[in-house]
């Protein structure tokens, strides 16, 4: 069965609010067994909400609309819909007594407007908004499903899970099997690669489905099916997703939706190691990406932001032969990179220590590349690994890329550790 969520409300398409609402509806009716393939935003305009509704009616079974059923003259979306369904409103009276209650205990006069509130449409059954004070509705018509919810997301959230939820399955979702999903997630490898390497499973996909999307530094794979129970979609699921990870092993860090600096930071608490860091460009990103993340506290030890050569020099003992002077490597370079990592970590008394140097833009630095970076990762006990990265985008993108990069090659020397050390509690079960 498939759906379509209309946003109505003027303030969604200039931007001034996020329409939060869609993605949660997503996600609730897939649990569902519920494909949704559209999302309309329409503005609060009688006729084109009439609009939407007839193009959503050619294409979809279910129609969800959110926002537009407050008391102003600006909310139509009850009337837009009755119309075009050739249906009367009307007053419930439950709903107006609930409005009247709310004014009467707050010795609070209420203006006419706000009746419109308690309007359903003829045959619908109303859905009480416990939080707040516009009715809701579900109406079957011409083997369509209309639900109308209510925009401001602390009352539309509760009211579908407690009220449309139990009317759809009662009404429209009888022969339906929910939609089971695994998130896979990768690291160290873009959204082009990874589909390369995926090419001839997502090009042969049937059931269970592969979908791929990226954001900054990290790739996911989500995979689903529909199934009668999830012990039948696990079978399938977890059979598509060995034959990812056997072909992505180096790649893939998690088969839940964690990302993966709390992957790094559960692991390393739990094996008591630490870790210490020293940045150059990205002025402390690798570190709050760390410390926002809960647990790190027992983990990391603490840093340097050495943004200048001087600090380079003062708080971390870089040789000024190595920053100064026209044979000098300079501070954007493979050798300062390996004493910063090495230097902190030494400072610290951690298990390992973190660096990063290199010139995030927008102009060159010591005549280098935007985009040239090095990350270093030092570790107690074993030689200093050095990396290259040659990276592309705005000052924010490349920093922000710096700090994966490294960070997967922390998860890289991380999971060579398990196979010595084998811990319980892998993200990877």
């Amino acid at each position: 069965m498939k759906a379509e969520i209309i946003a109505v409300g003027t303030e969604l398409l200039l931007g001034q609010i996020v329409n939060s609402n869609g993605q949660f509806l997503s996600v609730e009716l897939a649990a569902l067994g519920v494909d949704v393939y559209f999302q309309t935003v329409v503005g609060d305009n009688s006729s084109r909400i009439q609009q939407a509704i007839e193009i959503a009616q050619g294409r979809a079974d279910i129609i969800l609309f959110t926002g537009g059923i407050g008391p102003t003259e600006d909310d139509l979306t009850k009337d837009a819909l009755a119309a075009a369904l050739g249906r009367t409103l009307h007053i419930d009276h439950l709903a107006m007594d609930h409005v009247q209650r709310f004014f009467d205990e707050r010795k609070i006069t209420m203006t006419e407007n706000n009746r419109k509130q308690a309007l359903v449409i003829e045959g619908s059954t109303p859905l009480a908004n416990e939080i707040g004070l516009a009715v809701g509705l579900a109406l079957a018509h011409e083997n369509k499903y209309y639900i109308v919810l209510p925009g401001p997301p602390r009352e539309m959230k509760p009211m579908f899970t407690d009220k449309v939820k139990p009317w759809l399955q009662q009404h429209a979702l009888t022969d339906e099997m929910p939609i089971y999903s695994k998130m896979l997630k990768f690291a160290g490898i873009g959204e082009s690669l990874l589909e390369d390497k995926l090419i001839d499973l997502i090009r042969n996909q049937t059931d269970p489905t592969i979908a791929p999307y990226a954001k900054e530094g990290e790739v996911t794979v989500r995979i689903s099916t529909k199934a009668p129970s999830e012990r039948e979609a696990m079978v399938k699921l977890d059979a598509l997703e060995k034959k990812i990870q056997e072909l992505l092993p180096e790649y893939m860090y998690a088969n839940i939706d964690v990302p993966l600096e709390q992957l790094i930071v559960d692991w390393m608490a739990d094996a008591g190691l630490t870790m210490s860091a020293a940045e150059s460009c990205t002025g402390g990103l690798l570190m709050e990406s760390i410390t926002r993340t809960p647990g790190s506290a027992s983990m990391f030890l603490g840093g340097i932001v050495c943004y200048s050569n001087e600090m380079k020099k003062k708080l971390l003992n870089v040789p000024a032969s190595l920053l100064e002077g026209p044979d000098a490597a300079g501070a954007v370079s493979p050798e300062v990179a390996e004493v910063l990592a090495e230097q902190v970590r030494m400072i610290a008394d951690s298990d390992f220590g973190l660096s990063v140097t290199g010139v995030a833009g927008p102009g060159y630095s010591e005549r280098k590349p935007v985009g040239l970076v090095y990350v270093g990762l030092a570790e107690r006990g074993r030689k200093t690994e050095v990396y290259e990265l040659n990276l592309k985008g705005t000052r924010e993108n490349i920093r922000l890329r710096s700090v994966k990069a490294l960070l997967y090659r922390l998860w890289r020397r991380l999971e060579a550790r398990k196979v010595e050390t084998p811990l319980e509690g892998s993200a990877l079960q």
